[in-house]
């Protein structure tokens, strides 16, 4: 079962955020707050009865704390320590502003993804598992504003070395990831199948040695003139 902390400061977004995912046979809403503060709070009160959130749908917006202020304390280490004050918690962005200064911020500060409130429930469910199990997930059209603002240094004159190591196709998908395209668009856009994406994808993280698609953007988009 996955615990979930809704935290967002309208008090129907909550109740129907809760009533939607309470229909999920996998997921438990552990409680609700109205901002950043009352979350950590709650958080401590979880954690001591052993029922610390697995995710935190975090809104941006919020008096007394923001999204940003709550996700950094809720990720950051301490310093003494290092180790995190909620290690097994993740941070899932789920608000209707998709201001690039709130999107890096976010993730910047520890977040696992940035949704927008108008993902369908099927999608957001999927997206809190994915999120459990330490896969980023972001909202289409997100991911062009968190590369918009990358530039390749122009000192670069030779790609990468494993840059070199991609066939034409996988650079191709790569260009398509870094311009936010799922693998069904992929595959449309390119004739081919999804199985044949979902391969080119897992190849082009393998020789990048990259973690997940966001990563593999940003790379895309540093080494754009590359491509």
């Amino acid at each position: 079962m996955i615990r979930v902390l809704i935290v967002d400061n309208q008090q129907l977004i909550r109740q129907g955020l809760r009533t939607l995912l309470e229909l999920e046979p996998d997921i438990q809403i552990v409680g609700e707050a109205e901002h950043g503060q009352a979350a950590i709070a709650q958080m401590d009160i979880l954690q001591a009865e052993s029922q610390e959130p697995d995710v935190v749908l975090m809104d941006i917006r919020m008096p007394i704390m923001d999204g940003v202020a709550a996700t950094q304390a809720i990720c950051q280490r301490h310093i003494a320590a290092e180790v995190r004050r909620f290690p097994h918690t993740k941070v899932l962005v789920l608000t209707t502003f998709d201001d690039q200064s709130y999107v890096v911020a976010a993730l910047q500060q520890g977040a696992a993804g940035y949704l927008l409130k108008d993902t369908p429930t099927e999608e957001l469910a999927a997206a809190i598992r994915a999120a459990h199990k330490g896969y980023t997930q972001l909202s289409p059209g997100i991911l062009p504003k968190l590369t918009a603002g990358l530039t390749a240094p122009a000192a670069i004159t030779q790609p990468p070395p494993e840059l070199l190591e991609l066939t034409r196709r996988e650079r191709e998908v790569l260009m398509m990831i870094a311009q936010g395209a799922n693998n069904r668009e992929i595959a449309q856009a390119l004739y081919i199948s999804e199985g044949t994406v979902k391969n080119h994808v897992t190849n082009i993280l393998s020789r990048l040695s990259l973690r997940d698609r966001t990563q593999a953007a940003l790379f895309a988009n540093t080494h754009l003139h590359h491509l």
